[in-house]
């Protein structure tokens, strides 16, 4: 296949179409099909250099409006960080061009699924500067019919997206009848058959009534007044949940006389010193007796931010309800950090989080889609409690019960946490590596063909 300008231009301007939309409306999540099937397309040009270009140009046209939000928070350093993004997109297309070119249409274009799956893994998990946001699951994480997708994880959601943009795209291009029907058919099913056989997660259970209250950058006094109102809202509320960072250390004296005098929990961000010059970002549990009972260290500092060390264990909390998984903020963004939490028994996760309010309302509701996809992924209820918003409270089917909006100081959300047992790993815990080990494969039979080929021998 060979594409002329004109026709480049066409499929670049609906891979870039599909991916935004995927995000930007609801209902058009499957613009990320349109995006893969584009992708396939694009790799019509005659050499490696043009293929990835094409990815990184893409990339950035992709990256830099929807995280447009990094410049707010590293200025020009931001632009770095958008190529970075963009290169692994571009590498992309190059490893596909590859494959299509060494292994023709039907066996190159199903190894495109295996590379895209691997990559997503390792550029959110597996390197410094790891990042997982914007992922085809993300834009699935809010749709009700999508829930089915799941059990395969969000890096399974990627690969399965992929296959079904195969699938239809070899029957476009198929010349007998037969195969055409075939192979529609296939993408067809690899689209709908995952939500067909959906079986809801039971959410009925054990309860815990939950309350939390939005606070940023909020002094000692503000934070006392405010779980005060907490209170009053929610008189019932077993459990209260203030966010990452509520105080420049451990729990303040006042705040624990605070518990023992309503007889409630308390989960609230702090900091415990390392020596002189670093500590860990920790999350605290306070019991009604006012005594520090559990505490989590961010497990994944953030990188180019002054975020502590990162915290040497991870633990579940056995709280009065069953177990307790605690992850703070962008932990949650980690599949191995949430992993770990699912396999030690957790049956439900709580999130205090900080997102500070300057950064605008499209990080708010990217970071947003976070929660409901995790839910779906581990069966599990989500409780996020966000500096400046959005709280959430997600029952084990990704369904939103309640939340605080942006921006919302001192805005109040409550409600009940369901506890019906642990959750579930999914397939991609597996799946994601056995890709990886694929592409690694694959690319050194590129390099070892290719130095042969430049040696010319066979």
């Amino acid at each position: 296949m060979r594409l002329g300008s004109k026709i480049w231009f066409i499929w670049f301007l609906l891979a870039l179409a599909g991916f935004h939309l995927a995000f930007e409306i609801r209902g058009l999540e499957l613009g990320i099909v349109v995006f893969f099937i584009a992708l396939l397309e694009l790799n019509g040009v005659d050499t490696p250099r043009k293929a990835f270009y094409t990815g990184l140009l893409l990339g950035l046209l992709i990256y830099s409006p929807q995280l447009g939000f990094f410049y707010v928070i590293f200025k020009l350093g931001a632009v770095p960080l958008w190529g970075i993004l963009s290169a692994w997109l571009a590498v992309f297309q190059l490893i596909s061009w590859k494959a299509l070119r060494k292994f023709g249409d039907v066996y190159g274009s199903f190894a495109v699924p295996i590379f895209w799956c691997a990559i997503e893994y390792f550029r959110s998990e597996l390197y410094y500067l790891r990042f997982s946001w914007l992922s085809p699951g993300m834009a699935l994480s809010t749709a009700d019919w999508a829930r089915g997708w799941f059990v395969w994880g969000s890096y399974g959601v990627g690969f399965l997206l992929a296959t079904a943009a195969v699938c239809m795209w070899l029957g476009w291009r198929a010349k007998q009848g037969s195969v055409v029907i075939a192979t529609l058919a296939a993408g067809v099913a690899m689209l709908f058959l995952p939500a067909a056989i959906d079986r809801k997660v039971e959410t009925e259970g054990r309860s815990v009534s939950i309350a939390g209250i939005q606070f940023e950058f909020a002094g000692l006094a503000e934070v006392l007044e405010g779980l005060e109102r907490t209170r009053q809202a929610a008189p019932k509320a077993e459990l209260v949940v203030l966010s990452e960072y509520t105080f420049e250390g451990p729990i303040p004296e006042r705040v624990l006389r605070w518990c023992r005098k309503h007889q409630c929990h308390l989960i609230a961000g702090g900091k415990e010193s390392v020596g002189q010059n670093n500590f860990f970002n920790t999350v605290y549990v306070i019991d009604p007796s006012g005594n520090v009972i559990f505490k989590q260290g961010k497990s994944v500092p953030i990188q180019f931010f002054r975020d502590g060390l990162p915290a040497p264990t991870q633990e579940i909390w056995n709280s009065p309800w069953g177990k307790i998984g605690i992850a703070v903020c962008y932990d949650l963004s980690y599949r191995r950090v949430i992993d770990r939490l699912v396999a030690m028994g957790a049956e439900a996760l709580i999130i205090p989080t900080m997102d500070v309010a300057e950064w605008g309302k499209r990080q708010h509701q990217l970071h947003g889609r976070m929660g409901p996809m995790r839910a779906r992924e581990y069966g599990l209820p989500v409780f996020r409690l966000c500096s400046s918003g959005i709280s959430q409270i997600i029952d084990a089917n990704g369904a939103l019960l309640a939340s605080a909006p942006f921006p919302g100081q001192a805005s109040i959300i409550q409600g009940e946490l369901f506890l019906k047992g642990s959750g579930r790993i999914p397939w991609d815990h597996w799946l994601a590596p056995a890709c990886g080990l694929l592409s690694l494969i694959a690319l050194l039979h590129f390099l070892v063909s290719s130095r042969f080929h430049v040696r010319g021998k066979p």
